[in-house]
């Protein structure tokens, strides 16, 4: 079972930057696809960027040159750092894994099968 806490979520105005973490445990990190998504109030919940278990990524076309995903191997954690924000960013930010090697990632949520929590994310004009 993989346990996931995402942290770093707050209020920031438009063009500040925020960086969210997802700390893994019950797996190492090394052997997960793991992946950022949100969800907006009345919205589906959208891939935001994603990133295998060998340090490929991709991201949503709304966030490219914006967003960074990335993680630490050796701490556990994912991290993404959010740039230029904007208040179409506001959202609730969920962290997800799953289990999978090589270059496989994907902004489906449906090919996650763990989830954290979730923290909210505001942005402000």
């Amino acid at each position: 079972q993989v346990q996931l806490v995402e942290s770093g979520g707050g209020s920031v105005q438009a063009g500040g930057s925020l960086r969210l973490s997802c700390a893994a445990s019950g797996y190492t990190i090394m052997s997960l696809y793991m992946g950022w998504f949100r969800q907006a109030p009345g919205k589906e919940r959208e891939g935001v960027a994603v990133i295998s278990s060998t340090g490929s990524t991709s991201s949503a076309d709304s966030v490219k040159g914006r967003f960074t995903v990335s993680k630490d191997n050796v701490k556990n954690i994912m991290y993404l750092q959010m740039n230029n924000l904007k208040p179409e960013d506001t959202a609730i930010y969920y962290c997800a894994a799953n289990l999978g090697y090589g270059g496989y990632r994907s902004l489906s949520s449906s090919e996650y099968n763990y989830w954290g929590q979730g923290t909210q994310v505001t942005v402000s004009s």
